[in-house]
């Protein structure tokens, strides 16, 4: 299978799915990466807040790909920001993934006060080649501005809560602007009930597909990645069987009125620190 890929910021070039692990433990979380990598996922996102990176490292050493054929992403903790201690923090992402090289690293939520010397530190080990590509996470514009009025380096990278029931629109148009790829965490809503609304119920029922596979689709043709999580081995495979179909226009306008819900699965990055 070939998945479709985007060109970041920094011409480093990635796919525009990857596998979700958070909530994936022990096991289970090395189960289901075997399962998404032989379903044909090769970018695996983690974070150190997930408890699992040792699991993923260990998944990807085994999964018998080339390193240059994956694309890893972990993400830095709140506890962990500011200089000195972000280098030591990737150091055992690192030494947890088995990596040499990560390929994006985030800065997980803003951290009130603290990001640009974490940014700092995150420039440091790109510009020393131990990263590919630097980015963020729960950002909303006010934060970026700040960040871009105290760095040299532009994130390559916004992950944002993006489902049917919640588009960030002033954030997504931002990040647009700056050239930021946006890229939707809790795509399917975690699990919750965009999977089972009415309308994309119908719209699935018309393109004979689940009601995940036309959500993930949607987020795409929005010009999202997307980084769908399951621990079941077949809709590990349905999710990422996503580009055999389109969306008409029509189609796409009725999934995005949902968005006038407003729902979040996740805190609110405005008062979350």
């Amino acid at each position: 299978m070939s998945i479709p890929t985007k060109v970041l910021n920094n011409t480093v070039t990635i796919p525009v799915i990857g596998f979700g692990t958070w909530q994936l433990k022990g096991d289970s979380c090395y189960e289901s990466i075997t399962n998404a990598i032989n379903a044909g996922y090769t970018s695996i996102d983690t974070a150190k807040a997930y408890d699992n990176e040792e699991y993923v490292g260990r998944a990807i050493k085994d999964c018998g790909k080339k390193r240059e054929e994956l694309f890893i992403t972990t993400k830095l903790w709140n506890a962990d920001q500011g200089y000195e201690s972000t280098l030591r923090a990737f150091d055992l992402s690192m030494q947890k993934l088995q990596l040499d090289v990560l390929d994006l690293y985030l800065i997980h939520w803003p951290g009130k006060g603290r990001f640009v010397d974490t940014w700092r530190a995150m420039e440091k080990l790109y510009n020393e080649g131990l990263i590919r590509a630097i980015g963020v996470s729960n950002f909303m514009p006010y934060h970026l501005l700040e960040l871009s009025k105290n760095s040299s380096v532009i994130p390559a990278v916004n992950q944002l809560e993006s489902h049917p029931f919640l588009k960030q629109q002033e954030a997504e148009d931002y990040c647009k602007e700056q050239g930021i790829l946006v890229e939707a965490w809790s795509p399917l809503m975690s699990g919750k009930t965009a999977l089972s609304d009415p309308i994309i119920e119908e719209i699935a029922a018309k393109y004979k597909r689940t009601t995940a596979q036309v959500i993930l689709n949607w987020h795409i043709s929005q010009g999202r990645r997307v980084i769908p999580r399951s621990s079941n081995a077949q809709r590990i495979a349905e999710n990422i069987d996503v580009f055999s179909f389109e969306l008409s226009v029509d189609d796409i306008a009725r999934i995005n009125a949902l968005a006038s819900k407003n729902v979040r699965t996740g805190p609110n990055p405005d008062v979350y620190f």
